[in-house]
């Protein structure tokens, strides 16, 4: 079946007929940028979703030769701004479709200055302008500017000419910096007076990687200056920035730039073939989806081809592809091999492209989560030296937790402290007991409440369904301590189930309820690289002290993390879902904790229905949606206790579910086993609603899962539906038939818009390697970590850039996602093994 599909706007037209040849001129596209083949301009077709700032998506953005190498384009407050510098809320945006000219109108409303940026095409360039109705505010003078910056993975290892004289773009920062007295948050430092990167270049034109036809941009000012900064000076996530100061006392055109990025004749797009890099078990549904510029010429014809032992190539099967239709920017065609079943090394050849090695084997789902267990859970947790032979990954982190947050206050990362405590410590005073168990969030090192339950239930329903008794890294908590690669008798996930449970205990013994998280008290600790134990003293901070005094385990430096404790019911009633889960799984393997953990949750429990709710909201810090916490805290009580005050709960809260989510569902799930018979009616038509809706995934694009077009892209959304479709699969399987689970394992692994990359780091034959985690600096990776994934910079652009790890909306690493991609391989090869044995 042919489909014609395009999300968010109509596919860009990049014409290559000798008439397109001969008129280059930018035009304005039906998905409302500004394009030449090769060369797209899109102005504010994304803007900063909010959550956590500058994320590089938004303001003028260039998209040459497929890949996006500028963003940012904006009336910005300095030379390099980094994450948490001021940013103009867009008014609103404007497109001419007669002169295809964009107009975005901003402000930053703090100083009363409004501004317009305008955008028109000028033959194969755009002329680029800030107009203002009113002068500068005298505040903003000398620190206005329009910016736009460029990928630094782009443009490292090129020239660059100002006014026709060459330099270039250092491989690592190296520019001269001034002396200030304002310290830039972005700075990532804490200590020393501000300092701030001056131009490495200036002129009236630059142009870019002159010698590289498929990266040269000329820029030219009519008004002014323009200077070359490098922000990776300030931070190792800056980008290169070009910048025109905004001159005062002037009103109109205060800046005009003529932007050129250089097309390149005939040019299309390699065609990318997406498939499942860790491969497929022989009667698996086998379908690779090759994904094309829409003018080059359409890959009707592929070819799987087997390698033999000495090299040699087979045609194992040679045929048409079927034509999807048009997704995004990209046509897209499928080739089905679902009836090649002999074991073997294989590569598919389509379209000009081909793919690395995979398999064809029984044992192709098998065993692709042994490094997300081995490594990736194990450098993420938190109060434990963790060693990997040689290496030591962190110290023993955050032996100084916590210190009570301070009252009415927003802070980093989405976190909020309400205008109480909701404890008996004082705003700055050392709340005792903190120190334990849990996991570092993402690439950042707090602990946020919310991914830790989260991430206990997921290993609870890992070992409850699967009984994994892999037993590969040595924890010993009593001396901290963490060695990979060293068996130590006890599973792996029985005791990663334990040190979250202990953390989770500790906020309940310390404070008496749940809590938000624990956090880095400022900017310079968030954005610290490397060991996360050295961005801390590990001793108690004691005001009487002067800084770098220690004393007695005690020190003059207040770098203790903060702990946000503002009560929250939906936090209470999902960390005690966690408890009463874990103390399922840790009886007989430890027994006090077990029991203290139950306790915790049926205490908590009773308190929460005896009284109305607290529904202090913040971010996505103070728990998921108080309905769903409760319904999951009753279930995991329920499976715990099997009591009948819990089931009557269930069913109850149950009913109040209008739109129970997938995870929501999957606990009922869990739960029909206590219930009674209507239970089971009730979950019978949830299950048909979710498969109507699954069925308009398998026809919405080429890869039959849900794709979202958010700040963050969408792997975790994948999984779930994965393990959603497994879930109801067991339950219900004549009505789902659980194949959603085994497309979510080939797109995770490599079957996805943009690229053929395995999104989990060490996984499959080409995995992702440059990704954003603690060691990103390095641009490396942490083996068994999931990233985000395909982002859609809107309206049609799927990126996941592997040269550059500091996008984190495609490339973070978010702790919770190791232990769901465990349990969605485990129910892959069960459901495989089971249809194989049948």
């Amino acid at each position: 079946m042919k489909h014609t599909i395009i999300a968010l706007a109509a596919v860009i037209a990049v014409a290559t007929t000798p008439a397109a040849a001969q008129d280059p001129d930018l035009r304005l596209n039906e998905a409302g940028y500004l394009e030449v083949p090769g060369v797209n301009w899109l102005v504010f077709s994304n803007w900063y979703d909010g959550l956590f700032a500058d994320s590089k998506i938004s303001g003028v953005e260039l998209i040459q030769q497929g890949v996006r190498t500028a963003t940012n384009g904006d009336v910005r407050l300095s030379s390099t701004p980094g994450q948490w510098d001021p940013i103009g809320t867009l008014v609103s945006r404007a497109v001419d479709s007669q002169t295809g000219t964009i107009t975005a109108v901003l402000e930053y409303s703090d100083y009363g200055f409004r501004y317009q940026i305008v955008a028109a095409p000028q033959g194969d360039a755009v002329k680029l302008s800030v107009i203002l109705d009113q002068p500068l505010p005298e505040a903003l003078e000398g620190k206005a500017g329009l910016n736009l910056e460029f990928l630094p993975s782009a443009y490292v290892r090129h020239s660059y000419m100002a006014d026709g004289a060459p330099g270039m773009f250092p491989l690592h920062p190296a520019g001269d910096m001034v002396t200030g007295p304002v310290r830039n948050a972005a700075s990532g430092r804490d200590f020393g007076p501000g300092a701030e990167p001056l131009p490495f270049a200036a002129a009236q034109t630059f142009v870019l990687a002159p010698e590289n036809a498929a990266r040269r941009v000329t820029v030219s000012s009519a008004t002014g200056q323009i200077e070359l900064f490098d922000g990776r000076n300030q931070a190792q996530n800056g980008w290169f920035v070009i910048r025109t100061a905004i001159p005062a006392d002037r009103t109109g055109t205060v800046v005009e730039w003529t932007l050129a990025a250089n097309s390149v004749p005939g040019w299309t797009r390699p065609a990318v073939i997406g498939h499942s890099q860790i491969g497929y078990t022989p009667k698996q549904r086998k379908v690779a989806v090759i994904e094309a510029d829409p003018n080059a010429p359409a890959a009707v014809d592929a070819r799987l081809i087997r390698i033999g032992p000495d090299g040699t190539e087979t045609e194992a099967q040679t045929g048409p592809t079927s034509a999807w239709g048009r997704y995004l920017r990209y046509d897209y065609r499928t080739f089905d091999f679902s009836s090649v079943q002999d074991a073997g090394l294989y590569v598919i050849e389509a379209g000009g492209a081909r793919t690395a090695p995979f398999r064809i084997t029984a044992d192709a789902l098998s065993g692709n989560w042994k490094p997300t267990n081995d490594v990736f859970l194990p450098v993420q947790m938190d109060h434990m030296f963790v060693n990997e032979a040689y290496r030591v990954w962190h110290g023993d982190p955050h032996r100084d937790d916590a210190r009570q947050a301070p009252l009415n206050h927003e802070h980093i990362d989405l976190y909020r402290q309400g205008p109480t405590t909701d404890t008996r410590f004082a705003p700055g005073e050392h709340i005792p007991g903190l120190a334990v168990g849990g996991w570092l969030d993402a690439g950042d090192f707090d602990q946020r409440t919310q991914t830790q339950y989260a991430v206990v239930r997921s290993l609870v329903s890992i070992w409850e369904q699967h009984r994994p008794g892999r037993d590969q890294t040595l924890i010993n908590q009593s001396r901290r301590r963490v060695e990979m690669h060293v068996p130590d008798g006890e599973p792996d996930i029985l005791q990663q189930v334990e040190h979250g449970t202990l953390q989770l205990v500790a906020q309940f013994d310390a404070v008496g309820h749940a809590i938000h998280g624990i956090v880095e008290p400022d900017v310079a600790q968030y954005t610290h690289l490397g060991d996360a134990a050295s961005k801390t003293d590990g001793l108690i901070y004691d005001a009487t002290l002067e800084p770098g005094q220690q004393v007695n385990g005690h020190s003059g430096d207040p770098d203790d993390r903060w702990a946000f404790t503002s009560k929250s019911s939906a936090l209470n009633y999902g960390s005690i879902s966690a408890l009463a889960a874990a103390n399922r799984v840790l009886q007989g393997f430890r027994d006090p904790l077990a029991e203290k953990s139950l306790a915790i949750a049926e205490r908590i429990w009773a308190d929460e229905q005896g009284r109305t709710p607290d529904t202090f909201r913040h971010g996505n810090t103070t728990g998921g949606p108080l309905e769903i916490e409760a319904f999951t805290a009753a279930v995991e009580l329920l499976r715990a206790t099997r009591k009948e005050i819990y089931s009557d709960r269930v069913a109850s809260l149950w009913a109040e579910l209008d739109s129970p989510s997938p995870g929501a569902l999957r606990t009922a799930l869990a739960a029909l086993e206590f219930m009674p018979a209507d239970f089971r009616t009730e979950l019978e038509v949830a299950a048909r609603r979710w498969q109507a809706e699954s069925d308009t995934h398998t026809r919405a694009n080429p890869y039959g899962v849900p794709i979202g077009t958010g700040g963050w892209a969408g792997s975790g959304q994948v999984i779930d539906y994965g393990l959603t479709a497994f879930a109801l699969s067991r339950a219900f399987p004549e009505i789902v038939d659980g194949q959603a689970l085994l497309r979510a394992v080939d797109f995770i692994h490599g079957n996805h818009p943009g690229s053929d990359v395995s999104l989990v780091s060490g996984v499959g034959t080409v995995s992702k390697e440059v990704a954003y985690g603690s060691n990103r600096a390095d641009f490396s990776f942490i083996a068994g970590g999931v990233v985000p994934g395909v982002l859609i910079i809107k309206p049609d652009f799927p990126e996941n850039k592997e040269d550059w790890p500091f996008l984190w909306g495609e490339n973070e690493y978010v702790v919770n996602l190791g232990p769901s991609y465990i349990e969605m391989m485990l129910a892959a090869e069960t459901m495989t093994t089971a249809r194989a044995s049948n």
